[in-house]
């Protein structure tokens, strides 16, 4: 949680009286949460007879300010109750609540299970309150009881709401406030969803722990089972020490959702005693592999979305001098794996970037019955399995913030013969993903995304039935190009797509490479299904948007002189070295030479004073992603800089115009933004605070702003950077910026 709620959560509580129903773990740790979080000014506890020992407790350490035994009392004038208790008692609770409804106040609960926890309600009321907002915190401890309660349980957890069509927005809101005010991030679903979701990767695992301790507690050699158990069983089985109580209710709540998946947990063991019996290790060694790269997934999903928010620190001043080789191309790196999955043969990469957007491509793949080695090193083998010899993935694909990854497999899977699902964090889930859906839809392709054309995206694979276009693109978009080059691969007929201004060609080029026919005519690209791809080896070069921010950190900074090595300069990206030469920019291109088909060059530059201009319209898709940065060298040049025509910018990661506007004017400098560009009159970089809105290259682009600012910056929201450039910190503070990453 920042300072700033926790500052508004302590000035103006959201509550004035929250009343927990079932002071124990859970409960107890949402007073202790909500107290030390301001978010309640009274809290009041309730029970029955029984808990009148556990209750007292509470009270005496600190935990509740008062509690009651009697229903009426407890919820008299509460504006928030919380219902914790296990979920087999939801009813019995509800029906004791029912008389002392109240219109004003709002109510929830923690159950595990939440499609009885409804079943209950309409048992109770006939139907579901509209002020009843079911929610289920995924956290929880061995331990329970009102002793075992912390303050920072439910911090950097998932907490799921699960709402129905009746729900009254007002109270979803003010619930879904509330446990991000315990530090919790929010998801929304349906009961049933979440019940299918929770019985796979949390019961079931449950289910298992019990099961074997069980299987081996009453061996006749327990003792001897026991005794030499390593920590693998110890950390396997923890889950066992859970409540016996507690899980009975939850497994006989949730059976319909535990029952298929024991069913097919038997047919997987079935498979592995098979492979034993026959020795096939080579097939077990597969499964393994699979399994093990499945888990550092699964790790990397809650490292990304769970991790804590993480902030730059910028001292003014310094200045880029010495070589450095930044990581490879994030395009050319995603095509690598899409275009080697689909060859037939054996493709090597070097110079892969390994950062999470990149890595969540390679995931996906795998997901879909590739076989790819590494990354190590940079180094990546992927055993291709042709254009038709992908495999239904076994579940969502996850994308993590790459909108190249959603918005190129939406046109790639559009053509096949099985179904998917894409899904992204936060930031990709509300991206516009229409600019890639209509004109698929326009080929056959049955893609569905939510009310606002947003992921996730529910692909049904039209294998045969999509139909070439001829479309000519609105708004020059390398994604959209590649989206219906790929689509087309699986189309009948032919797909011409026409741009109106030249974009990236990484796709056609690296396409051609693999042997696969392409035709390009002027601004227009065409291809049919007419063919197959060949593996082929890959050398990725530097990519020229992360070494934007070295060229601009060292033209802005007096005294820097920089060597940028094995940089990618093709023809449709070297936008950047343009405008900053247009500026006035000392920029060498050096050793020029061509890798795997792709230009690549070191690039040599020195400080030198820049001047504002107007940068040509013709110059802008060759630069889409470098704006930001570019914006900073316009801050730090004489005069004024205008750009127009560049109103995807509103459309990344982050409204990247009004983002970077923002940030420029509270550091001093008079940014003015319009519909599709901005208005720089450049002067001098201040100090102060600003949020690149979880966008890696704003965040990045502040961070050279340093170079030039009279006083420390300092930039919110940063741990997107991973997604992008990992290296970002470590290589622009040896090369000479001030720049610590403090996590919170």
């Amino acid at each position: 949680m920042n300072g700033f709620c926790r500052r508004w959560a302590t000035r103006w509580p959201m509550f004035n009286k929250l009343c927990i129903i079932g002071v124990g773990l859970i409960g107890g740790s949402i007073a202790r949460a909500a107290r030390l979080q301001g978010l309640a000014s009274t809290i009041v506890g309730f029970g029955r007879g029984q808990d009148l020992q556990n209750l007292q407790t509470a009270r005496q350490i600190g935990v509740i300010d008062e509690f009651h035994l009697d229903i009426a009392a407890a919820v008299q004038d509460a504006d928030c109750i919380i219902i914790a208790t296990p979920v087999a008692g939801i009813e019995s609770v509800l029906a004791l609540l029912k008389p002392f409804w109240s219109s004003v106040a709002v109510y929830t609960d923690v159950g595990s299970t939440k499609g009885n926890v409804l079943a209950a309600a309409l048992a109770v009321f006939g139907k579901v309150p509209d002020n009843f907002v079911p929610a289920h915190p995924i956290a929880g401890a061995e331990q329970s009881g009102v002793l075992a309660a912390v303050d920072d349980l439910f911090a950097r957890r998932r907490l799921i709401i699960t709402p129905v069509d009746s729900t009254d927005t007002e109270a979803q809101r003010k619930v879904q406030r509330f446990w991000q005010g315990l530090g919790s991030s929010v998801s929304i679903m349906s009961a049933q969803h979440h019940d299918s979701v929770l019985a796979a990767t949390s019961h079931l695992p449950h289910v298992l722990a019990f099961a074997l301790v069980d299987m081996l507690g009453h061996k006749d050699e327990q003792s001897e089972i026991f005794k030499y158990a390593a920590g693998g069983f110890k950390d396997f089985t923890r889950i066992a020490s859970s409540d016996p109580t507690m899980w009975t209710d939850i497994c006989a709540a949730n059976k319909q959702a535990i029952l298929p998946l024991i069913k097919e947990l038997k047919g997987e063991l079935d498979k592995i005693h098979r492979m034993l019996e026959n020795d096939d290790s080579q097939q077990l060694f597969t499964t393994f592999s699979y399994a093990n790269r499945a888990r550092q997934r699964f790790l990397n999903q809650i490292e990304t979305t769970m991790s804590k928010s993480q902030t730059f620190q910028v001292q003014p001043g310094g200045k880029l001098q010495g070589e450095t080789r930044v990581p490879g191309d994030k395009s050319m790196s995603h095509r690598s794996i899409m275009l080697g999955s689909l060859a037939e043969g054996v493709t090597h990469v070097t110079g892969f970037l390994e950062a999470e957007d990149a890595l969540a491509t390679l995931q996906a793949f795998r997901d879909m019955g590739v076989d790819i080695e590494g990354p190590v090193n940079g180094c990546v083998t992927i055993h291709g399995v042709g254009k038709q010899g992908l495999k239904a993935p076994k579940n969502e694909l996850y994308l993590g913030n790459s909108g190249t990854s959603m918005r190129l497999l939406s046109g790639l899977l559009a053509g096949q013969s099985f179904n998917s699902v894409l899904t992204g964090d936060k930031s990709l889930s509300g991206r516009p993903m229409k600019r890639v859906t209509d004109p698929l839809s326009q080929m056959g392709a049955d893609i569905k995304t939510t009310e606002q054309g947003t992921a996730p995206l529910h692909i049904t694979g039209q294998a045969g039935r999509l139909t070439g276009i001829d479309y000519t693109m609105p708004i020059a978009s390398a994604q959209v190009k590649s989206c219906l080059l790929l689509a087309g691969m699986y189309a009948q007929g032919e797909t011409r797509v026409t741009e109106p201004a030249p974009t990236r060609d990484h796709t056609e080029r690296m396409l051609s490479g693999f042997c696969y026919p392409v035709k390009r005519e002027g601004s227009a690209v065409t291809i049919t299904a007419d063919g197959s791809l060949t593996a082929m080896d890959i050398d990725v070069p530097s990519d020229i948007s992360s070494a934007a921010f070295f060229l601009v950190g060292a033209s802005i900074a007096p005294g820097s002189d920089l060597l940028l090595k094995h940089v990618g300069i093709n023809p449709t990206r070297t936008g950047v070295i343009s405008i900053l030469r247009l500026m006035g920019a000392n920029i060498e291109v050096l050793n020029e030479r061509v890798v795997g088909g792709e230009p690549v060059a070191d690039l040599h530059v020195v400080y030198s004073p820049l001047k504002g201009i107007d940068i040509p319209e013709e110059l802008v898709p060759l630069a889409i992603d470098e704006f930001p940065v570019l914006f900073v060298a316009a801050a730090c040049a004489e005069g004024q800089t205008r750009l127009s025509g560049a109103e995807e910018l509103r459309v990344k990661e982050s409204d990247r115009i009004q983002v970077m506007a923002d940030g420029l004017q509270i550091l001093g400098v008079d940014a003015q933004p319009t519909i599709d560009g901005m208005v720089i009159n450049g002067g001098k970089i201040g100090g102060g605070t600003v949020n690149s809105h979880g966008d890696h290259r704003i965040a990045m682009s502040f961070s050279i702003a340093g170079l030039r600012a009279g006083a420390p910056i300092t930039i919110l929201d940063c741990a997107n950077v991973n997604t992008s450039f990992p290296e970002f910190k470590d290589l622009v503070t040896a090369l000479g910026l001030t720049l610590v990453a403090v996590e919170e």
